[in-house]
């Protein structure tokens, strides 16, 4: 996303800044580690699938739902107002409809690739892009994965890999194909680096993850989790997700005293998205983000943007919330800001089970 289509306070974090300072941010070497495709996907390449799929559906797509999904672009467009965190999962219905065949998720991946990691200014370094497996009328769940690995592997192994989500909202079954799915790719030698635990917060027993994660873990695969995002994510379901020993935390908002403890024990990096948490309004401010006390220690974090299309955000832009005077930002000094982004380098998959792996021999 280009600096000109961001909006919020990302955008006036940025605005503040020297030019000398976003040229600083600019050069950094940084990986995105958080970043989900279908939340990600260029709002001119939506807009383009969006008309060709109310044209190719002819008369049995009615009046009422087209003007329905132009509206969401032109609200995405504007910047979507969430009232809360769960507000956030009404906005992807019309978009999974959007890259519901090869062609459309191909060309869709292609488009987020190419916004993180092309240009003479790309916005990361290193990208780890994440999706999970959607059963189509025009695809498998498998065939789903095979086509944005088509698009992950034609950059090099130094600039991508992907993460397969398990989404809370389906059930055993599902979970279990998806993970074939992924022991298979593995096994090919695809680029599928790891698995992660996202979608709804407030669905499912987690302990019902335990073989799966066993069963990634033992394939080489590294774990991420969604953990703690709402204060309705009771302690005694974050201490289960923590007994499997995740390689890193997607956002952790809500810890208590003795998850941290395990958190900080396990040196597991936290994956923080500023502006998702301010806009999903589990976080109040920046001065009253969860960040503070990582920095504080220097446990590993890394920056990270969740999903550029309604947050109307860019890696640079959630870069700047750290660098740019308070109240806009943290306030960070640019050596602070620098070990961030060496951090999350760092926290890639691949250095962390290089690290686990020469931990055994």
């Amino acid at each position: 996303m280009s600096s000109s289509e961001i909006s919020g306070p990302a955008a006036a974090a940025l605005a503040s800044l020297t030019s000398s300072q976003v040229s600083f941010l600019q050069s950094l070497p940084k990986a995105e580690l958080h970043a989900h495709l279908n939340g990600s996907i260029p709002i001119s390449i939506l807009e383009d699938l969006a008309h060709e799929f109310i044209s190719s559906q002819g008369n049995t797509l009615g009046l009422t739902e087209s003007a329905e999904m132009l509206k969401a672009i032109e609200q995405f467009k504007s910047g979507h107002e969430l009232k809360e965190i769960l507000d956030f999962f009404g906005l992807f219905p019309m978009i999974y409809k959007l890259t519901s065949t090869p062609d459309a998720l191909r060309r869709a991946t292609k488009a987020v690739l190419s916004d993180f990691l092309d240009g003479d200014r790309p916005q990361c370094t290193y990208l780890e892009l994440r999706t999970g497996p959607r059963k189509t009328d025009a695809m498998s769940r498998e065939e789903y994965m095979r086509a944005v690995l088509e698009e992950v592997e034609k950059y090099d192994e130094d600039k991508v890999g992907l993460i397969m989500t398990l989404d809370r909202r389906t059930g055993p079954d599902i979970w279990e194909e998806c993970l074939d799915i992924a022991l298979k790719m593995k096994k090919e030698g695809r680029r599928l680096f790891g698995v992660d635990l996202a979608g709804d917060p407030t669905k499912s027993d987690v302990a019902l993850f335990d073989t799966f994660f066993a069963e990634a873990r033992k394939a080489g695969l590294g774990i991420t989790l969604h953990i703690a995002e709402t204060l309705e994510n009771t302690p005694e379901e974050t201490l289960v997700l923590l007994s499997y020993r995740p390689d890193r935390l997607g956002h952790a908002t809500f810890l208590n005293q003795e998850a941290i403890e395990i958190v900080m024990k396990d040196n597991a990096p936290i994956e923080i998205c500023l502006t998702s948490n301010l806009l999903c309004k589990t976080a109040t401010d920046l001065d009253n983000h969860h960040i503070q006390q990582y920095l504080k220690c220097n446990h590993p974090v890394a920056i990270c943007t969740d999903d550029t299309l309604p947050f109307r955000t860019n890696l640079l832009a959630e870069y700047a919330l750290l660098l740019a005077p308070r109240p806009l930002g943290l306030g960070l000094s640019e050596d602070e800001v620098r070990r961030v982004a060496e951090m999350s380098m760092e926290s890639r998959f691949v250095e962390l089970l290089k690290v686990k792996d020469s931990s055994k021999s």
